[in-house]
């Protein structure tokens, strides 16, 4: 079976009195985001340390994922491990700052001459995985004896800046996007709520090494570049208006948090000129 709504180590007691002696393989999906924050080498691999500070999200599926580990050692839990990181599909774009109910936002800001969020100064190496690339692996791990009491991540070997994936996201909605480089730690100051997702995720750099998920699933490969995976996305909200729904608490707060960088950038220059 595969458990895709654990997030915490109770959860995980409950599957374990739950499957306990009725299944012969129990595949978690966990997240990329356990790999240790920050990144002290930018190749992530399986036996990077399970270490984030940064995001609490992340730290409860480390803990799933340390009990799981401790089931299998202790009374032959049959665990598989899987570790996804940014996946999308149809109905989601992915970007660094967005919302995540309502994820037309963004693109709608794009297509209005509106700036969008960017952590950092956009130069930071990050992957975004298609779901049918993610589904290949995982499909793989299915019934596979030898995955057992082992974790693998799943993610596509197309690396990129997050100024390009916010610059081929405008591109498939027609525009080209208004980027604002604003500091990671600023945008978590004005909105807490975004730090662990930034912080302890998607501002710092990443590279993943697909080599174990590979060798375990042979033939296993990443066939759908973002250019083409975000046409499609735009595609489906563009289909149908009532899918294009926005986020105007998320817009409000953005247009505040641009404003008040904006501002003080501003003073600061003005201050250093005289």
């Amino acid at each position: 079976m595969v458990d895709w709504i654990a997030f915490t180590q109770a959860h995980i007691e409950r599957d374990l009195d739950l499957f306990r002696g009725r299944t012969g393989q129990f595949l978690f999906i966990s997240s990329a985001s356990v790999y240790q924050r920050p990144v002290q080498h930018y190749l992530i691999t399986e036996s990077t340390p399970l270490a984030n500070p940064y995001w609490q999200y992340a730290r409860d599926k480390i803990a799933c994922e340390e009990r799981l580990m401790r089931a299998y050692r202790e009374e032959a839990f049959p665990v598989t491990i899987v570790r996804p990181s940014l996946t999308y599909g149809e109905t989601q774009i992915t970007l660094a700052v967005n919302s995540w109910a309502k994820s037309y936002t963004a693109v709608d800001r794009m297509r209005q001459g509106r700036k969008v969020i960017v952590p950092g100064d956009g130069s930071s190496l990050w992957v975004i995985t298609h779901n049918t690339d993610f589904a290949k692996g995982l499909v793989g791990l299915l019934g596979n004896a030898q995955a057992i009491g082992n974790a693998f991540h799943i993610t596509s070997d197309e690396v990129m800046t997050w100024d390009q994936f916010y610059n081929l996201a405008g591109a498939a909605a027609g525009v080209e996007p208004q980027l604002v480089h604003i500091p990671t730690d600023l945008i978590g100051a004005c909105l807490p709520d975004k730090l662990g997702s930034l912080k302890g995720d998607k501002a710092t750099s990443v590279v993943f090494d697909n080599s174990k998920i590979k060798r375990y699933v042979p033939g296993y490969r990443a066939t759908v570049p973002f250019a083409e995976g975000i046409r499609r996305t735009l595609a489906w909200f563009d289909a149908d208006p009532a899918r294009r729904q926005i986020d105007s608490d998320a817009n409000a707060a953005w247009d505040k948090l641009i404003a008040a960088y904006e501002q003080g950038a501003g003073a600061a220059v003005k201050a250093f000129r005289g």
